[in-house]
């Protein structure tokens, strides 16, 4: 028995870290949501604290996810093969999408630290893009998962991914609502203006 795990250890915490690594990046950015948006207001927990505890937590998740790759004795990747796109025809193009969802949400959300660098009004647009970065690793997860045709894995996928996506669908509708301004002060302005006429 022993020797069965210890020969399967790399594939098993590819496996562990990469679930670990979707649960993570997908509750950092809904966390990332609830900020942008203003979901949550008023006195209660600092969920910048708790976004960037996540965000940190999920970048360490992914490094093992891709470290524990290179140890993998049926695999046998080099590093070229984990860190760049189609360098490997292995399960494409979903290995690929998990590639470049990697490297994008680590880059994307390290470029926090250089914010004052980058200009904050150009890092916020940069930073939208983690949400592109989280759905190219959903994908890389439902494509290239092990156990992907598990019945309790794609529970846990749904459990996961889903409140974020309604998080991010809710704000987005919301983004698209007309401004209130306008129609407070074209409501505030009508009692005068019925009383300026004739």
């Amino acid at each position: 028995m022993p020797i069965a795990i210890s020969s399967h250890l790399f594939w098993i915490t590819c496996r562990a870290s990469g679930i670990a690594a979707l649960v993570l990046v997908s509750a950092s950015v809904g966390v990332g949501v609830c900020l942008s948006g203003r979901l949550v207001k008023g006195s209660g927990p600092d969920l910048r604290v708790a976004h960037e505890t996540l965000s940190l937590a999920a970048y360490a998740m992914i490094a093992l996810h891709v470290l524990s790759l290179l140890g993998d004795s049926y695999f046998h990747p080099t590093i070229a093969d984990v860190a760049i796109p189609f360098e490997r025809d292995y399960r494409e193009p979903y290995m690929a999408i998990g590639i470049i969802g990697g490297w994008g949400t680590i880059v994307l959300g390290l470029s926090y630290y250089v914010r004052e660098f980058v200009g904050t009004a150009r890092w916020r647009v940069l930073h939208r893009f983690t949400l592109l970065t989280w759905v190219l690793s959903v994908i890389h997860t439902l494509g290239e998962g092990s156990d992907s045709g598990e019945a309790w894995f794609i529970a846990l996928v749904v459990v996961t991914v889903l409140p974020t996506a309604v998080l991010i669908l809710g704000r987005l509708g919301s983004s698209r609502q007309p401004q209130s301004a306008p129609v407070e002060w074209l409501t505030r302005s009508l009692p005068r203006l019925r009383g300026s006429g004739p």
